[in-house]
């Protein structure tokens, strides 16, 4: 946080947003803050530092209390109506990556508040984003160059964040055909470099039932944020899709376990990575 930012007008509210009310207005994008908002601006500050690629750049906080961040053009991704690329699933798990390599060094002293709760991090964990479902990438073409809502980042470990991003992006939420799951699955693996398939897939149920207890929290404790997420249908929404993969669980594991690495990516000859075939049969 810097020096003081001139007053600002509302602007177009940005697409998405179900949760922040995130408006712009210019090249400046206005966000609710939180007590959470000065541990995210100093992590946010950090990314920027270490040279991430994608990472809003924090302007400050204007006169009503929201914060202040720069905007990242490009596309949103609307995961009702899209499911991603081969290629810009790819992207975001590299970019995922690059995130979690450029934040290890980031250990705040103490307990720090963040939007779920005051905690000190576990020497096994990171400062994860907690929310990097497609919907909070920003795409130019198959790539991405921007990723957004930082108001949900908080203590966790790095599969945790690749286990949201396989449940949202992958996306496991949907009952995809069994070929499209294991395959993307391998393909997200792959392209994080570790840990297996399976393990990520272990990972899901644990995280995404967190997720839903998280929002529920939230709720009780009047978070207009989370509460905003009622109308969507969350946290039931969630808890609904997650019986779904838990009937289909055993099947999953059993095609990913005998796959080996048929069907997902690896080097090709000239030492590029291969990217499976389009969703569907």
């Amino acid at each position: 946080m810097t020096e003081e930012p001139e007053p600002m007008r509302d602007g177009a509210a940005l697409p998405g947003g179900n949760v922040s009310g995130a408006r712009r207005s210019g090249d400046v994008v206005l966000r609710p803050a939180g007590p959470w908002t000065p541990a995210v601006h100093a992590l946010l500050g950090h990314l920027q530092r270490a040279g991430l690629d994608g990472v809003p750049r924090v302007v400050g906080v204007d006169e009503g209390g929201r914060e202040m961040l720069t905007y990242i053009p490009g596309r949103s991704i609307d995961p009702d109506a899209e499911i991603v690329s081969d290629a810009l699933l790819v992207s975001g798990v590299r970019w995922l990556r690059r995130f979690h390599d450029a934040v290890r060094d980031f250990r705040p002293a103490g307990p720090v508040r963040w939007r779920h709760g005051t905690r000190e991090l576990a020497a096994d964990e990171i400062v994860c984003h907690n929310d990097p479902g497609a919907y909070n990438w920003i795409a130019d073409g198959d790539r991405v160059v921007g990723v957004i809502d930082w108001d949900m980042a908080g203590p966790g470990v790095p599969t945790d964040d690749l286990a949201f991003m396989v449940w949202m992006s992958l996306p496991l939420l949907r009952p995809l055909p069994l070929h499209d799951v294991v395959r993307r699955l391998r393909l997200m693996a792959d392209a994080y470099g570790g840990p297996a398939p399976g393990e990520i897939l272990r990972q899901v149920d644990r995280r995404m039932t967190l997720a839903a207890d998280n929002i529920e929290a939230g709720q009780r404790r009047g978070d207009p944020g989370l509460l905003n997420l009622a109308a969507i249908g969350e946290p039931e929404r969630t808890r609904t899709a997650l019986r779904g993969l838990r009937a289909r669980l055993p099947e999953i594991e059993a095609a990913v376990a005998s796959s080996g690495s048929a069907g997902g990516v690896g080097p090709g000859g000239d030492g590029t990575t291969r990217i499976g075939g389009p969703l569907g049969p």
